[in-house]
Formats: structure tokens, C-alpha cells, sequence
């Protein structure tokens, strides 16, 4: 299944596209007037040069590619970053250096990936009380380690 997307391309990069007819996600690309140099821990807003109109009832998840992540140790932050069907603007890319050693981006550099998703959209129904489960209220780690 496939979805119609307008895009505008301000950069001078090819459209993002999907690598192998299995990928989900397309990369896409930093662009950059200036190479970008982000120190251990330091994080950055990285332009892309895209705009796109998402159709109704679905959404762009952004999220970290796993070679950067592995070999540089850049991935995202607010990952996976949603991009609402309503927003206009051009995509950024928060990008944070988890190694230890400072990173540069470079212009045409694939900085993350992006992936549609349909959206299904929530009615509240207002109750006095929620039916019981095995689970109840346990939390974070109530089940153990192993």
C-alpha cells in the first residue's frame, strides 16, 4: 500500500527514497551550508531542505539510523519525532552525539529516516472505573529480569 505525498525539494539532494523494496523508511538527507560539528554529548536542530503535506489520518515518524547510530553514535532525540498531517514546514532533524568524540555533519550527509504511519484517531468514553487485568497497576519492571 502506497500513499500520495506533495513534496517541495529545497535542496539540492535527490527526493528521499526507499533503498531496497523491503526498507520502511526512506533516509533523508542534512543540508547544510556549513559542515555542523557536534561535541560529545551536544545536540543540534539539522535542516533538511523538505517540505511535505502529509494526507489526513496519518503521520511522518522520524527516526535515528542505525549505522550512524553505531559507527558515530549520532541518533535522534524526541525519536521517533512525529510530523502532524497539518505541519507546513521544513523537516529538522534533532541530532545528538553520544560518543566520545565530536562528530561532524556534512552537507548531503543521511541523517535519519522517515516513515509514514496511519493515524487512528481516539474517542474518549468517560467511566467511573476500568475493568480488572492480571497486570492491574504494575509498573516499570514489575514483571523482572528475566
Amino acid at each position: 500500500m502506497s500513499i500520495q505525498v506533495k513534496i517541495v525539494n529545497k535542496s539540492h539532494h535527490p527526493l528521499p527514497a526507499y533503498a531496497t523494496a523491503g526498507s520502511s523508511g526512506m533516509d533523508i538527507r542534512a543540508f547544510l551550508t556549513e559542515p555542523v560539528c557536534l561535541a560529545p554529548l551536544e545536540r543540534g536542530l539539522i535542516p533538511t531542505g523538505l517540505f511535505i503535506a502529509i494526507p489526513q489520518n496519518a503521520e511522518v515518524q522520524i527516526r535515528p539510523r542505525s549505522g550512524l547510530a553505531i559507527k558515530q553514535g549520532l541518533t535522534c532525540l524526541n525519536t521517533p519525532g512525529t510530523i502532524d498531517a497539518d505541519y507546513r514546514g521544513e523537516i529538522k532533524v534533532i541530532l545528538i552525539n553520544l560518543s566520545n568524540e565530536s562528530q561532524t555533519i556534512q552537507d548531503g550527509d543521511r541523517i535519519a529516516q522517515m516513515v509514514f504511519q496511519q493515524v487512528e484517531k481516539a474517542n474518549w468514553e468517560l467511566v467511573v472505573e476500568l475493568e480488572v487485568t492480571e497486570r492491574g497497576e504494575g509498573g516499570f519492571g514489575h514483571t523482572g529480569k528475566k
